[in-house]
């Protein structure tokens, strides 16, 4: 699904009928569903593949667009004639005054779905997300299609049968989808005797009863534990659901035990409930709300490759730290000694240092034929390996100004002989209230001249 907000102020009521116009000002575009669920799966730092029904219009390209800059393969089946399923909310002063829902379902073959999955088997955990709109009309055959290939399968389930998802490993209910499946119950310990009876009914190993206010249930074989809701100020519960099975599902895949992954699970429920609409949450954001004491210490940083949109996570956590964020840019083709000196200086602007690299093709443009001497997964690799940079990020175009955009950073840091005023961006750093500086390079330090006199000898 495509999440689509428009936003904007509203200070008179219409003539025409006693509603609020709003003047909308700004139109902003989020993966939602099943997109929503691989997007946190991403911005935690695993891998994540989607294969979605979508149809072939502009709202399917807006997704995969997005969806492909977070580092996610899509897989869409395209359904000619049937719209891809879009949101759309009416929001002023961060509040929704309205919805508009473009959805009609969808007629999709299992063996589609099987199909697809088998085109790229390197994978462990399959999440189930059925929203019911026409995808999952027989989920038990591609349950079973799965579980026979040694997968960790997660359901995320509506409104039908449990049996339909039979010998699934995980079912992921909320309340309301339980009761339609049990019935009603007197006190928890019914609803366990119901919920295990069910599990044995239908071949899973464990439910995960999300409670909204309350918390949530594990119930496995032979035990049961409860995992209070995190305390917090609920400000938006759209999407709450996609975190839960998508933390889950990762944790467990990176080998955590089922309790811990639950209970890392219901402390992503509890960040991303406190945001504004359908969101994510970031590998960092989630170390720094379970240990706040790690988080803030001097050694706290998730050093590495990101994607933009990991990057803007792990700078929000950074950002209401108090911590502030520098921003540099660059080829970055042969590293060398004035580079280390330069970042190092970059550094001591602040708590912590991005460092934004042209991707391949956008070197080739700049420096000519023959560049970029080291591809870009190499050149990140080794830019993350300095002690001075916390973060690396690629950027496609000949500038970084999208990523300034995005980040927003406090300080832009350059090198070389630049006056303030031709730095790339420091208009859009200076709007944002951020600084521009421009720092010294050590001279008889340069790829260029190191690569010509490599071709000289």
């Amino acid at each position: 699904m495509l999440d689509r907000y428009w936003h904007g102020d509203t200070e008179r009521v219409s003539a025409e009928a006693p509603i609020p116009v709003i003047d909308v000002s700004d139109i902003e575009d989020r993966p939602g569903g099943a997109a929503n669920v691989a997007l946190n799966v991403a911005t935690l730092g695993a891998k994540s593949r989607l294969i979605a029904a979508t149809g072939q219009d502009d709202m399917a390209a807006i997704l995969a667009s997005k969806l492909n800059a977070s580092g996610i393969s899509c897989a869409f089946l395209q359904v000619a004639g049937t719209p891809t399923t879009t949101k759309v909310r009416l929001v002023s002063r961060s509040q929704q005054l309205v919805r508009a829902d473009f959805e009609e379902p969808f007629d999709i073959s299992v063996s589609d779905l099987i199909e697809r999955s088998r085109q790229d088997d390197d994978f462990d955990t399959v999440i189930i997300s059925d929203y019911d709109k026409g995808v999952f009309k027989d989920p038990e055959s591609l349950v079973a299609e799965l579980i026979g290939r040694n997968k960790t399968v997660l359901v995320d389930p509506k409104f039908k049968p449990f049996s339909a998802y039979r010998g699934a490993t995980i079912i992921k209910p909320n309340l309301l989808e339980l009761r339609h499946a049990l019935g009603d119950w007197g006190n928890d310990t019914e609803m366990l005797t119901k919920c295990r009876q069910l599990m044995v009914n239908v071949g899973c190993q464990a439910m995960l009863v999300t409670r909204a206010s309350e918390g949530m249930t594990l119930i496995e074989k032979d035990d049961e534990s409860h995992f209070p809701a995190r305390t917090r100020e609920v400000y938006d519960t759209s999407g709450a659901g996609d975190t839960v099975v998508a933390v889950l599902a990762s944790a467990l895949s990176a080998g955590q035990s089922m309790k811990d992954s639950v209970a890392m699970a219901n402390v992503a429920a509890g960040i991303v409930v406190s945001h504004f609409g359908v969101t994510s949450v970031s590998g960092p954001e989630l170390r720094a709300e379970i240990d706040p004491e790690e988080a803030t210490g001097a050694d706290w940083k998730d050093q590495g490759k990101m994607t933009a949109e990991q990057l803007l996570h792990a700078v929000q956590v950074a950002k209401s730290r108090g911590q502030k964020v520098v921003f540099t840019n660059g080829c970055f083709d042969i590293l060398h000694a004035g580079h280390v000196d330069y970042l190092n200086d970059a550094a001591r602007e602040g708590d912590r240092l991005i460092v934004a690299i042209n991707a391949d093709e956008s070197v080739h443009r700049l420096k000519g034929e023959g560049r970029p001497i080291n591809p870009l997964d190499r050149r990140m690799t080794m830019l993350a390996g300095l002690a001075a940079v916390d973060w690396v990020v690629s950027f496609d175009g000949d500038t970084p100004e999208e990523l300034l955009e995005l980040i927003k950073p406090d300080v832009l840091v350059k090198g070389g002989d630049y006056g303030i005023d031709q730095v790339v961006g420091a208009d859009i750093v200076r709007a944002a209230g951020g600084e521009v500086k421009v720092l010294s390079l050590v001279e008889d330090c340069s790829t260029t001249a190191l690569v010509e006199k490599i071709r000289s000898l």
